[in-house]
């Protein structure tokens, strides 16, 4: 019998799938990997049974720099009307906001970086994904811009103490989350490097949070991994249907 196949859209080299995609490999699923800045074409969902959408250094909204994204905004919401599990993270959690009518810009109280507690809400705990996760924990965040208005239909799953959206399910089967449940040090580095000069002009010790994060390892692969687990069988769902 074969395995399920989810199809990843990677918008930046240095934004792979990493430890998400290990963890949904682990648990019998297949990636089908696109890389359209490297000009792959990305294709229609016929075959797939699931979507995830990585983040990416690049805006929501930069549709005329970036060709692929409103291609990827047509995913999205064919992934919707065909009930097909779908995730964004990061970037691709504000793409899913934008292409279902919702609003992103650039966060008004500056840049989420380092470990952040996650402000879960009382929809999060019956949500069939996010349920078994809605307890205390900690996640990886690093951006600049947020998903400042959700779309009509959006239910908020988690949020910041300063009303930052940290995770909707922005229909039965499609959700986002703000934060990276994917990243490492590895994978951190070279976006730590990108940011050290503006984070030494905030004040902000860059080492520093990538030894915290580090550090945190086996607490956030405790707290993540459930993740991918819930959406691999949400996938595996979606094949045997």
């Amino acid at each position: 019998m074969s395995r399920p196949t989810v199809l990843v859209v990677e918008h930046d080299a240095e934004c792979p799938p990493a430890w998400f995609g290990t963890w949904l490999t682990a648990d019998g699923v297949d990636l089908d990997v696109r890389r359209p800045y490297a000009g792959a074409e990305l294709p229609g969902l016929e075959g797939y049974d699931g979507l995830v959408v990585l983040g990416g250094p690049m805006g929501a909204n930069d549709d005329a720099k970036y060709a692929w994204l409103g291609a990827v905004k047509d995913l999205v919401r064919e992934a919707r009307a065909a009930d097909l599990p779908t995730l964004g993270i990061c970037l691709g959690h504000q793409l899913i906001a934008v292409a279902l009518g919702g609003t992103v810009d650039r966060n008004p109280l500056g840049q989420q970086v380092g470990l952040l507690g996650v402000g879960w809400t009382d929809a999060a705990r019956e949500d069939r994904l996010f349920g078994p996760l809605a307890t205390p924990r900690r996640g990886v965040q690093w951006n600049d811009d947020v998903v400042a208005e959700l779309p009509p239909d959006a239910v908020l799953l988690a949020g910041t103490s300063r009303d930052e959206v940290q995770a909707a399910r922005y229909a039965p089967l499609v959700w986002g989350v703000q934060l990276h449940p994917e990243v490492d040090v590895p994978v951190l580095r070279p976006w730590a490097e990108s940011d050290r000069g503006s984070h030494e002009t905030r004040g902000i010790d860059t080492d520093a949070l990538l030894r915290d994060i580090d550090a945190a390892r086996a607490e956030l692969d405790d707290a993540w991994r459930p993740l991918a687990t819930g959406f691999a069988e949400l996938v595996q769902e979606h094949a045997r249907r």
